[in-house]
């Protein structure tokens, strides 16, 4: 005997689905505002070291390309409304035209792909690891892209650029790169089955 859904739990599945992509989007938001909130300054340096780009990464494998680029859209939106939640609790819109600005814009085409180069989730084979460790670091050059191109504003060259944006964090971001992996490959397979 055929199990035939009634309309109303069709309706209730679909509703408790779209609830669940609600929540994730804002988890990831709010996931990405703690993650500025790490913040460690480097001297004479306007770019911080935080956590961001792992809970980028984060985003992209755990919610998929489109919900994890809706996360980091929200969270961008969210600081240039006013919300304390950028690096340092800046806020507003004039901080997304500032040192760091490049980087915060690039966040949601970082997460849509990492999301996307990663693939749909299955067993942690050797292959699938790979793939995803890839995803993660690739995902992860919009960001200095980003970065360094705005930087370029301020320092008035591209060497001063990558100087200032890209060669001090690139050991820092291997170290959250394989954070984020070992965490994308214990709860992938749950997370983004329940969405």
């Amino acid at each position: 005997m055929r199990n035939v859904l009634t309309h109303e739990q069709t309706v209730e599945a679909a509703t408790h689905r779209t609830t669940r992509r609600v929540l994730a989007v804002l988890a990831f938001a709010v996931l990405t505002a703690i993650g500025a909130a790490v913040e460690i300054p480097l001297p004479g340096n306007p770019v911080p070291f935080t956590l961001q780009t792992m809970i980028v990464s984060l985003a992209g494998v755990l919610l998929g390309p489109w919900l994890g680029a809706a996360s980091q859209s929200l969270y961008v939106l969210a600081g240039a409304a006013g919300a304390p939640v950028f690096a340092g609790g800046g806020a507003g819109l004039p901080h997304l035209f500032g040192p760091t600005g490049g980087y915060l814009l690039a966040f949601p085409v970082a997460a849509a792909l990492t999301g996307a180069l990663a693939g749909a989730p299955g067993p942690n084979t050797l292959r699938r690891t790979v793939r995803l460790a890839l995803a993660i670091l690739i995902g992860t050059l919009p960001v200095f892209v980003g970065g360094a191109t705005q930087l370029v504003f301020f320092t008035g060259d591209l060497r001063g650029a990558i100087a200032l944006g890209v060669a001090p964090f690139l050991a820092g971001d291997v170290v959250k790169s394989l954070g984020a992996l070992v965490i994308a490959m214990r709860y992938r397979a749950r997370t983004l089955g329940q969405l």
